[in-house]
């Protein structure tokens, strides 16, 4: 019983001791749990918790490299410890078998003097060890002073950030006590303000709100022997313009999963097919004379479907790391004398002589990246190709093995060749040169032809580059003749503000003085009543009874001008994105997908003019206003879209949309843009039509004959001359950017063209509108719609000049692809224009016949 009691009662004071050593230290290192006091106070709370927080990972901190230093420094010793017991008994060893061999005297006591001048030697070195001990736990004490110094401070610190808070918030609190009536959204006084703080919120409570890159551009980093992943793109032509899968139906080495990576809705309506490859390269390690897989004999099909590529010159696309392949090019300035380099995008699939053809199936890929000195990560900066035709050959006794192949057309490399890319490992296996020479009788390039296998191989090159990540796609951008294309655009701006400038002073001192005159004859008719009866008015001013009479076909004019509304919006703020840098290249079928979304947007822009002129014409049938609204200018385009769709489809071209996208682009148009328009004509009709300044006669008044270079036809055509004459010099870069496979970068010159563009077709509207009222001619809603419009005519024109003088387009189905979609960017740049004369003469009209006084 006693043994029993003294038992339990040793058991208890253990658990006791135990709770007490937990409650007040971790682990045994002295880490006590600061004591937390929980204020009332959210904010305090949240401050108290954090410095808690923080005092618990400094002590943690702390006894985690005692604990780390008391352990290495136990081990060290144990380790010598060991070490000593070990040679001591081998000195007793080697003494007794001395004894047993009878050793001198002499020797024992030379051994002995050994002994203790190391034990000497070994005292000494463990002083300087304690010495050093010593110093390094000095320095962590006085690091650990400065570091409670520092806390101190910063303590400090956040408790007068802390009052400071509490000041604050007890003098708002006493504001909200003295307005009860104040709520969270009173000091928002507009809703656009309002707008934009729910944007902020939500942008700080997202994810995203530490940042982010637009998709495509943002940089990626590479370690050493990283995979670099090389997609494929699909083969593009300039002769043919249909682009070509490049996995479909063509004997190229494919992988053994086909997977597609396509970005946005833009990229599948270009014809962009991206797919993964069989490519294997890791990040600075070179390889030569690599294959990537052996085809099989061609049979006839094959060789004549390889045959119509070539003989079309399509070229293959591949992308790394967002940067398209190019074959690098070097110029020479003429004027300068210095090299630059240029950029071809792709490589031929092949070349064709007089009576061959060959396939390129071995590439060279050098790869230019740029290094971080601190971290030895890369980031790659260019993609350039060589494209070769080489015929390999091999020992047909073996079976071919494309995992260990051997060539008998790679040599064994003599010595590793400097790479430039610091220790790159080097394939034992390189071309041999002289395969690419046909006269030696070495080799011969790869033959198109039935019953040939086709091996297929690459090398891969790395080199530094001193080009930063931000400018990699400066090659790819340069653009050639680049003073002229400046030069051009700055003349054209300048001739065509120096006529809108004499024209706007014409126009503004003209009406001035018609206003003025007007107005005093108003003042003398008044005056003398006689003579108002025998008076007759003269100019514009005698149509003031007819000017403001709806036009003939007033719904249609009013469809019209919606839809231009709609395509200006567009427009115009598809511009200011791709100014403020948001619509990069390097972000591919952004800018389409973006034109598309925005046309789709601003369909409440189009349903909110149509709807307003409507009401201004009388019309009644709004409804049908605007579903003609919504289904004319892009049931044009679906009609088009659809017809060419099927065309492509013929030529098994991957350019056809599939069917997906189809229901898609529907979606868009049926589901969204429509709604939207009726929600725009509705507000639009709903608001009361602009008041006329003066009202129209009943029975409308007979137009006198015409001059002749004011009559209809005439003045249309050469009202269309100005404003094409501010756009064409512009438009040869964009078709250059549409059908020759180039880059339009420059939309800052852009923007400065379309606002010169809009203020010559108003300018040029009032003008011609001005002159055809002087005459008596009050039907001037039409004729400032067609003034403008006509210099879509003079665009389609052009590009038909275009197409015969820059364009090597043989083929019929791309030809018709070619005018179906610049008549359909005409019949739109014409709608735009149109909109934009007519608005400029309704807002003129209103103005001059508000100015002058009429009973």
């Amino acid at each position: 019983t006693c043994v029993r009691t003294r038992v339990t009662h040793m058991s208890e004071t253990r658990k006791e001791a135990e709770a007490e050593e937990s409650s007040s230290s971790v682990g045994g290192w002295g880490f006590s749990f600061p004591s937390i006091e929980l204020p009332t106070d959210l904010s305090s709370l949240t401050d108290t918790l954090s410095s808690a927080v923080r005092e618990l990972e400094t002590k943690a901190d702390e006894a985690y490299s005692q604990m780390k230093g008391m352990t290495d420094e136990a081990m060290k010793n144990t380790l010598e410890q060991a070490e000593m017991m070990a040679e001591e008994e081998e000195k007793e060893k080697n003494k007794g078998k001395r004894e047993s061999r009878g050793d001198t005297r002499q020797e024992i006591e030379e051994e002995k003097e050994a002994e203790e001048e190391e034990k000497r030697r070994r005292e000494e070195k463990a002083m300087k060890q304690k010495e050093e001990a010593k110093k390094k736990l000095n320095a962590a004490k006085e690091q650990k002073k400065r570091k409670e110094e520092e806390e101190k401070k910063a303590a400090a610190e956040a408790a007068a950030v802390k009052e400071e808070k509490k000041k604050k918030k007890m003098t708002s609190n006493a504001t909200m006590k003295n307005k009860p009536s104040t709520i969270l959204f009173s000091s928002f006084s507009s809703p656009s303000s309002l707008v934009f703080f729910l944007i902020v919120a939500f942008c700080s409570l997202s994810k995203f709100a530490n940042g982010f890159y637009l998709p495509g551009v943002a940089p990626q980093d590479f370690e050493r022997d990283d995979l670099v992943n090389l997609k494929m793109n699909s083969l593009t032509s300039m002769k043919s313009h249909l682009p070509r899968d490049y996995y479909w139906e063509l004997p190229f080495c494919k992988p053994d999963v086909v997977v597609s990576s396509a970005e946005n809705l833009g990229e599948v309506l270009r014809g962009d097919r991206i797919y993964n490859s069989k490519y294997q390269i890791q990040m600075r390690t070179d390889e030569s004379c690599k294959v990537l897989c052996k085809i099989d004999p061609l049979s006839p099909e094959d060789v004549e479907k390889l045959k119509t590529i070539i003989q079309d010159e399509y070229r293959v696309n591949m992308i790394l790391d967002n940067l398209p392949v190019a074959i690098p090019k070097e110029n020479i300035n003429s004027k300068t004398g210095e090299e630059y380099k240029t950029y071809d995008r792709g490589f031929p699939v092949g070349y064709q002589t007089d009576d061959d053809i060959f396939v390129n199936n071995h590439v060279r890929f050098t790869i230019l990246f740029h290094k971080d000195l601190e971290t030895d990560l890369v980031r790659v900066v260019g993609f350039e190709v060589e494209p070769m035709s080489i015929k390999h050959e091999y020992d047909t006794d073996k079976e071919f093995n494309e995992a260990y192949p051997r060539l008998e057309t790679c040599t064994k490399q003599q010595s590793v060749e400097d790479f430039s890319s610091s220790s790159a490992t080097v394939s034992p296996f390189d071309i041999n040169d002289s395969n690419n020479n046909e006269d030696d009788g070495t080799g011969s390039p790869q033959l198109l032809a039935a019953g040939e296998e086709i091996i297929f191989t690459y090398d891969v090159r790395f080199r530094m580059s001193d080009i930063r990540w931000a400018s990699r796609w400066d090659t790819y951008l340069s653009m050639q003749d680049q003073q002229i294309h400046w030069f051009s655009i700055v003349n054209s701006v300048m001739i065509i503000l120096f006529l809108s400038g004499m024209v706007a002073v014409i126009m503004i001192r003209t009406l001035r003085r018609d206003i003025t005159n007007y107005n005093q004859l108003d003042q003398m008719l008044l005056d003398d009543a006689a003579m108002s009866q025998d008076a007759e008015e003269t100019g514009w001013k005698l149509v003031h009874g007819d000017v403001f009479r709806p036009p003939k076909m007033a719904g249609t004019l009013a469809v019209y001008v919606g839809s231009g509304a709609q395509l200006f919006g567009m427009s115009f703020v598809l511009m200011v994105f791709a100014v403020a840098g948001f619509l990069s290249p390097a972000n591919r079928g952004s800018l389409m997908t973006a034109m598309l979304f925005l046309f789709v947007l601003m369909g409440f822009v189009g349903g909110y003019v149509a709807g307003r002129f409507a009401k201004t014409f009388q019309i009644l049938a709004w409804k049908s206003i605007t579903i003609r609204t919504s289904l004319m200018f892009p049931g044009v385009a679906a009609i088009i879209f659809f017809c060419l769709n099927l065309l492509v489809w013929g030529q098994r071209s991957s350019g056809a949309v599939p069917f997906g996208t189809l229901l898609a682009l529907v979606f868009l148009w049926f589901g969204i843009s429509v709604p939207l328009v009726f929600a725009g004509s509705y507000f639009g009709y709903k608001k009361d039509a602009a008041e006329s300044p003066v009202r129209t006669n009943k029975i409308p008044r007979q137009v006198p004959p015409q001059p002749w270079f004011i009559r209809h036809t005439f003045a249309v055509l050469v009202g269309g001359i100005l404003p094409f004459g501010a756009v064409f010099i512009e438009l040869f870069f964009i078709l250059t950017s549409m059908w020759l496979n180039q880059v339009y970068y420059i939309f800052g010159v852009l923007f400065i063209v379309f606002a010169i563009l809009c203020v010559t077709c108003a300018e040029i509207a009032i003008v011609l509108c001005y002159f055809h009222l002087c005459a008596e001619d009050y039907r001037w809603q039409w004729r400032s719609f067609f003034t403008c419009a006509s210099s879509s005519l003079y665009v389609f024109l052009y590009s038909a000049y275009y197409f015969y003088m820059n364009l090597d387009i043989e083929k019929t189905v791309p030809s018709i692809m070619y005018f179906s979609y610049m008549s359909l960017i005409s019949y739109g740049f014409g709608i735009l224009t149109g909109t934009i004369g007519f608005m400029a003469c309704y807002v003129f009209v209103r103005m001059i016949y508000g100015a002058v006084k009429i009973d």
